[in-house]
């Protein structure tokens, strides 16, 4: 099978990584899993594995990153679907740029913390956020010089019109009225910290400035991004709120491939609807601005301030409105110089975590 492109899945049991096989599962002639990667579901990996035949597959939890690595260097593929969950995913996604092969890229925060080594590194990445991929695929035939501006869509997650916010609680937070994913990404969208980190990932992968780089909330989530033009042109790309669309699109790229009548948008009768988000109420936004502003290491702080933050949310340690109290304050707090590699990055992540665990004994 000349065609078939090898593909490895890090984060395979994830949100993401079952969309990923599910993809691969419809066009068996046009993929091949080589390899994957879990955190802990030795159960569902196992059987992901007795499904798929990869050459190889690595429970982190019982064998470590070290093997992870081992697996990407002795495996040959094509494509590395990038989808394991926060910041663990750093150190796997730069491995898998440093093979050569296309990253798709589903972990926002390895370029929130490490964008300028990862970056360097790749040799290609299609974005599979459902934004990125839009704004990458209204992109495709442009020219850099003629863009004025991205707009990212958010949905403004289950409480943009809520007033007590409070006493949300994490079953609550849990319930996006869109998306099904997993819980990390969920809260941080309920928050907006998740567009927040999407506006830093922007910056990496599409080369513009921060002010250039904009957000509108869309309560639908058919329009999942929007980028305009120096003729005042806007090109936007509408679907279902389905992530095997970008999926799809980032294994296949520059094809598309034919996923069923099932993800089919229907126009008729569509509502599109787009406010100016709220950063008094749902301050994570701004606050990501302001460490992409003020550039390495914050954003490394930021990411791993909200990572905390929103794990003692759902453990019930601290309210919902202290996540982006616990995150200004680290910030406030931090003193960490510039990393000058992604081992660098690792052990200002590390650091940041164990000082917003003591920043949340203060607030």
């Amino acid at each position: 099978m000349r065609d078939c492109k090898r593909v490895f899945i890090l984060g395979s049991t994830g949100s993401i990584g079952r969309n990923t096989l599910k993809v691969i599962e419809q066009f068996p002639e046009r993929f091949k899993v080589v390899g994957l990667v879990a955190g802990r579901n030795r159960e569902a990996l196992q059987l992901q594995t007795e499904k798929f035949g990869p050459e190889r597959s690595v429970l982190v939890a019982e064998e470590g990153l070290k093997a992870v690595k081992r697996a990407l260097e002795e495996v040959e593929f094509d494509v590395a679907v990038c989808a394991i969950t926060g910041s663990a995913g750093i150190l796997p996604t730069y491995w898998a740029a440093l093979k050569g092969a296309r990253l798709a890229l589903a972990n926002k925060e390895s370029l929130v913390c490490a964008g300028r080594f990862i970056t360097e590194a790749a040799r290609e990445i299609i974005p599979v956020d459902s934004e990125h991929s839009a704004i990458f695929q209204c992109l495709v035939g442009e020219k850099q010089r003629e863009v004025e501006e991205i707009i990212l869509t958010a949905s403004g997650g289950p409480f943009r019109e809520r007033e007590d916010l409070e006493s949300v609680t994490p079953q609550e937070a849990l319930k996006h009225p869109n998306w099904k994913m997993g819980p990390k990404v969920t809260v941080d969208s309920a928050t907006l910290m998740n567009k927040g980190l999407e506006v830093i990932e922007a910056f990496w992968l599409f080369k513009l400035p921060p002010e250039r780089i904009k957000v509108v909330v869309h309560p639908q989530s058919v329009v999942h991004s929007l980028v305009r033009f120096t003729d005042q042109s806007v090109k936007a790309q509408l679907g279902v709120p389905d992530m095997r669309v970008p999926i799809a699109y980032a294994l296949s790229f520059p094809e598309r491939l034919p996923l069923g009548e099932e993800l089919k948008l229907n126009l008729v009768g569509q509502k599109l609807e787009f406010y100016e988000p709220d950063t008094e109420r749902f301050p994570c936004l701004k606050l990501a601005y302001r460490a992409l502003e003020e550039g390495y290491p914050y954003p490394i702080i930021l990411n791993a301030a909200d990572e905390v933050a929103v794990e003692l949310f759902l453990e019930g340690k601290i309210a919902f409105t202290k996540i982006p109290r616990l995150i200004e304050k680290t910030l406030e707090s931090s003193n960490f110089k510039e990393p000058a590699s992604v081992e660098e990055v690792v052990q200002i992540d590390k650091r940041a975590r164990e000082l917003a665990r003591q920043v949340a004994k203060w607030l």
